[in-house]
């Protein structure tokens, strides 16, 4: 039976920041933890939100990694903790944005972190004790802002997924104007994790007919402005078009991922130094390859459906034009460029087949399978 619920609170567009503070009066929050990381805060994105927030109390945390690790919810907590605070405030990509929903559990809940993780059955273990939460992304890509999902590297150096109700943030303040002036190839990589939320979220065979529209539209609006907002960092449309694709890829979570993630999760937690988008651009055309034998993708026409979206000519190959935007992105388009080899091949697939992504996939995979998929995205 399909599970479908929408979602929460969301202030988009130009100017949403100065709803913040009363959206912190709304949940409760007024001694704030704001989670962030050093690269947000010098590129000067960070004030505008701390103006924003009036007279709310707030500690600043920012030194969330590229990747969250439990060591940085521990520093976090600490400061939580130490300030007393009784919510949190997350401004930055996905990172800091799960990074503060790691901080919502470990500040309120028992045990070490993965004791939560959805693999290790802790779903069910997170409760409404979870500190409130609203999330500001400075990015467009993760759609974490919008999601009940996070995910954190654990000591043991597992990349896991935490899942609950109870981690949707309060409010999403998606303000374009903190996306304006992202670099280029952040850009880029952000935006292609949006895409490929939209086309895997399409492709899980689960029956969630509104998922499948959010999906395909953010598919629509993410590979029409992908381009524009690469090349020109302050094309307000552009900017507008891809928050409105990051968020579309993430309401749409609930329906499943696939493959996409369980390798890129599997090699982002054995390597942290890969960018999650680009690792998803890269395994993009290998996994639309796999999946297109899959009888629910061939039965319901769903590469012919997201070649349409992507303004496609009828019969084109969508893995190969997945892979001509990332090359003219300039974003890697293999694993080898990555810096990634062979040796961690057996690795990356032990920690696949065992992720939470891996079982609502269209097909599911062996060992052989990731394998092939591996080798063909070197």
């Amino acid at each position: 039976m399909a599970l479908i619920q929408y979602l929460t609170q969301i202030e988009f567009d130009y100017g949403a920041l100065a709803q913040i503070q009363a959206h912190c009066q709304r949940a409760g929050i007024t001694r704030a933890l704001v989670v962030t990381d050093k690269g947000v805060r010098a590129a000067g994105v960070l004030q505008p939100v701390l103006d924003a927030l009036g007279g709310v109390a707030v500690a600043v945390f920012d030194d969330v990694p590229s990747n969250p690790t439990e060591a940085a919810v521990r520093g976090a907590v600490a400061v939580y903790d130490q300030e007393r605070c009784n919510g949190l405030i997350a401004v930055g990509g996905g990172s800091p944005i799960d990074c503060a929903k790691g901080v919502a559990i470990a500040a309120t809940h028992p045990g070490p972190l993965k004791t939560y993780a959805t693999i290790e059955g802790g779903s069910p273990k997170i409760t409404d004790a979870a500190a409130p939460l609203i999330a500001v992304p400075t990015t467009a890509g993760t759609g974490s802002e919008v999601a009940r999902g996070a995910i954190v590297i654990v000591d043991d150096g597992r990349k896991l997924g935490f899942h609950s109700w109870s981690l949707m943030p309060k409010a999403a303040i998606c303000d374009p104007a903190l996306t304006l002036g992202l670099p280029p190839m952040l850009t880029a990589a952000t935006g292609m994790d949006a895409i490929a939320h939209c086309m895997e979220v399409f492709m899980a065979p689960a029956f969630n007919p509104p998922a499948d529209g959010i999906a395909l539209e953010g598919l629509r609006r993410g590979w029409a402005y992908i381009e524009r907002a690469t090349r020109d960092g302050g094309d307000r449309d552009a900017r507008l078009n891809m928050m409105a694709a990051s968020i579309h890829g993430a309401m749409g979570f609930q329906k499943g991922l696939g493959c996409v993630h369980s390798l890129s999760h599997s090699l982002g937690g054995a390597n942290p130094r890969l960018h999650h988008g680009t690792l998803n651009a890269v395994f993009l055309p290998a996994v639309i390859r796999f999946n297109a034998g899959a009888e629910s993708i061939q039965k319901e026409e769903r590469l012919a459906r997201m070649a349409q979206a992507m303004g496609l000519e009828k019969g084109a190959d969508v893995a190969q034009a997945v892979h001509g935007m990332t090359a003219r992105l300039g974003l890697p388009t293999g694993l080898r460029a990555m810096g990634v080899n062979e040796d961690l091949f057996d690795a990356v697939i032990e920690h696949a087949l065992l992720d939470h992504c891996h079982k609502t996939n269209p097909r599911i995979a062996s060992a052989d399978d990731y394998r092939r998929m591996l080798a063909e995205s070197m």
